[in-house]
Order: C-alpha cells, then structure tokens, then sequence
C-alpha cells in the first residue's frame, strides 16, 4: 500500500489466484441466461507480479510493478433455449500483462502516515483479439477484449493512503485508488476497445503486539464502470463488490512476506458474471 519510511531499493513478487466459477448478475447467484446471452462456464485468473521500488528518502518513492497473467476461460457461447447447450469452447494462455508505473509522496505530514500516489498503467500486454479460443466451436476467434492479458490502454492511476495507531498494540489504515483510460490504441469505429474506470477503495485494522508477524483484517471496495466500445461486453463488465480480508504481514530482518484470502460479502453485478467465491494473495519484498 505504500507504506515505507525506509530510502533505498526494494523488490517484491506477488501471486495472486482469483477462480470465477460462479454465474451472478445483481446481487444474486444465477441459475442460467436469458436467450441469446452469452452463458461462461469458468474463468482462472494467476498472476505473479514483479516489482522493484525506490525511495531517495522517507518522502519519495517510485516503483514499477510487471504482472504474469496466467489465464484459462470457457463458455458455452450464446444461449438458445430451443436448441441444446453447445459443447464448451475453452482458451488457456500465459504473457505479460500491463506494465504499472507509480510515484508516492508521504511527507505532507512528519509522521510520514500520509501519502498521495501518481502513476500509468501503459499498453505492454496482448490486447484486443491477440488471445483466440484453443478448444471447441469458437476455437481460432478470439476471446473478448475484456479477457485479454492487456486493455490496450494508456491509464491514469491516482490514490491516497493514511495509517494512524489508535492503541499501544492496534493501527487503522484506509486508501483509496482510481484508474481511468486517458488513451486507448483500439479507437476506429467498429474496432474499438476502452476499459471501464475503477475506484478502489479499502480500510482495517493491523495488531501488532510482535512487530515480526502482524494479523490484519481489511474491508476492500471495488467499483468498475462499463467497458465502451464495439469489442466490448458493455452489459457485463460493471459492478459494485465489497470483500472481507483476513491475512498477516511478517518481518524477517529485510524480508517482509505476506498472505491475505478475500472473502466477498456483497456484489451488485450487471449483467451475467462470472465470480469468485474467494481469491487468495500471497507475496514477499525484500530491502536491499
């Protein structure tokens, strides 16, 4: 989340594991679709996100973060009640993602708690209909835009992050973030593909009576507005959901590691979606 007070270098790795298999659309599960929409029958997100950070000092910091994404999609394809349910079309792929560039500054306050970021996320993964179904009906057309590796966009990413101690042993933290498509290359009509905006947004609380492992439990807030443009799934790709996040940081000398599960407690989903009914996070940095 940003927080350090400490100049120097500092790289990380993160592996995150998100498998949508569950069909909802509202606040609800789903049993089916309506004619003529698209039916997904699961999709399995990995990522592993390099990184490498540095602060001159305290104040400053500036990292770049590079994902793997690690992807496999099916669907049935378009529903029609009269005829039986197709046979699956499937797609499983591996590439780098959408490079992340983001700048901190945490000195509008002496105690270092408060910061401002500052950042772009630039067009470096596979975007647009790189990616083609490998299996079934839909084998060699290309998957949707929204299930690329990369958007094909240049984004703006701007946030702020604030912790406080409110007890000898207890510590809040809240922030936020926000990403919007400044530039997206897919722009010629009938061929164009902008990601919708996302705001992020999450608070809790950290224990720390040992400062070499930390139990924390977090809130995360999550809205994405509809993707735009004739690539897009416009109808299913906006939703509001909030998740509840138990996990731990731990210290060892310049090795921080960390492992969060996220539990969804509410989604408020448009169209028809796949979901996951829980997502796991583990990671480490190390100070050098």
């Amino acid at each position: 989340m940003g927080y350090s007070a400490s100049p120097g270098w500092r790289g990380s790795v993160e592996y995150d594991y998100i498998d949508q298999d569950e069909l909802r659309s509202g606040t609800r599960s789903a049993a089916g679709v309506p004619d003529g929409v698209e039916l997904e029958h699961d999709t399995l997100n990995q990522y592993v996100t390099t990184g490498i950070s540095y602060s001159p000092d305290p104040a400053w910091s500036i990292s770049l973060y590079a994902p793997y994404v690690i992807r496999s999609h099916s669907t049935y394809g378009n529903v029609d009640a009269a005829q039986p349910l197709p046979f699956l079309s499937s797609s499983r792929s591996s590439s780098l993602g959408d490079l992340r560039i983001i700048g901190a500054y945490q000195g509008l306050l002496p105690e270092n708690n408060l910061g401002i970021q500052l950042g772009v996320k630039l067009p470096t993964g596979r975007y647009g209909t790189a990616i083609n179904f490998d299996q079934g009906p839909k084998a060699g057309t290309p998957l949707d835009a929204s299930l690329q590796p990369g958007t094909g966009s240049t984004d703006v990413i701007v946030g702020a992050y604030y912790h406080q101690p409110i007890s000898r042993n207890l510590e809040m933290f809240v922030n936020g973030q926000f990403q919007s498509a400044m530039r997206h290359h897919m722009d010629e009509p009938g061929n164009d593909y902008r990601p919708g905006n996302s705001t992020t947004a999450s608070f809790g609380l950290r224990y720390a009576p040992n400062p070499h492992w930390v139990p924390q439990l977090q809130v995360n807030l999550v809205h994405k507005a509809p993707d735009q443009g004739a690539l897009a799934d416009i109808q299913s790709t906006a939703g509001t959901v909030a998740y509840v996040s138990p996990g731990f940081t731990a210290q060892f000398a310049s090795l921080h590691v960390f492992g969060f599960i996220q539990l969804p407690v509410y989604s408020n989903l448009y169209g028809y979606q796949l979901f996951p009914h829980a997502t796991a996070s583990v990671g480490a940095s190390y100070g050098f």
